[in-house]
């Protein structure tokens, strides 16, 4: 699943006529990245949530033929129902589980097909160094397990994978991702990684133009 439904608010201007994922970067919409990042993993079907300017989006990707896979959209109407909201509602779409998700909004190398989930775990994250505007990270690794607090700790990249178990006792609705993370992880069901490649969260208009020049 390729999240992509929120509005883009740090990202304004530039985001009020053109959705977030579909900015370029280096001559590339930031989704159309991820979609051939899928390909190259072996995926055969992607999910895209869409929300603001999401016809857009499915104008630019279509059904994925021109990929070579197959682009289902879950459709979350004027309101975007946050991260874990927006997984929740497709969850029909994405089963059988486990599944990889991937925000939309981020610029990296990681191999997707490297992903995976071990048979003790509900969730597997990918974290990385922190970059100078999230110094304090999000969360911890020891013994390959992810942790609320530690030492050192890192940040999530919006890299993940997934069972529905994960996001068992959920009702529809709008509501976030940590809450969640942070049960799987005080019940050991949380593991991690830590990524050292490159990643970068495309969250300003700073940020977007610092790549384009790289």
């Amino acid at each position: 699943m390729i999240l992509a439904a929120g509005r883009g608010e740090r990202l304004r201007p530039l985001t009020d006529t053109v959705p977030k994922p579909l900015l370029e970067v280096r001559g590339q919409p930031l989704i159309e990245r991820h979609v051939q990042a899928c390909v190259r993993a072996g995926i055969k079907r992607i999910v895209i949530n869409l929300s603001w300017l999401g016809s857009q989006i499915r104008d630019y990707l279509g059904d994925g033929t021109r990929y070579g896979v197959s682009i289902l959209y879950s459709e979350e109407g004027g309101e975007p129902l946050e991260t874990a909201g927006g997984i929740f509602r497709a969850l029909p779409l994405l089963m059988p589980d486990p599944f990889a998700v991937v925000n939309s909004d981020i610029f990296s190398d990681f191999p997707i097909e490297r992903l995976g989930l071990s048979a003790a775990a509900d969730a597997h994250i990918v974290l990385v160094p922190n970059p100078p505007q999230h110094p304090r990270g999000d969360f911890g690794i020891e013994g390959g397990l992810a942790l609320p607090q530690s030492a050192v700790q890192f940040t999530f990249s919006g890299i993940a994978v997934y069972r529905t178990s994960f996001f068992d006792g959920c009702v529809a609705g709008i509501f976030p991702l940590k809450p969640l993370l942070l049960r799987s992880m005080t019940d050991r069901r949380c593991t991690a990684e830590l990524y050292q490649g490159v990643w970068e969260d495309v969250g300003t208009p700073e940020r977007w133009r610092a790549l384009n020049r790289g």
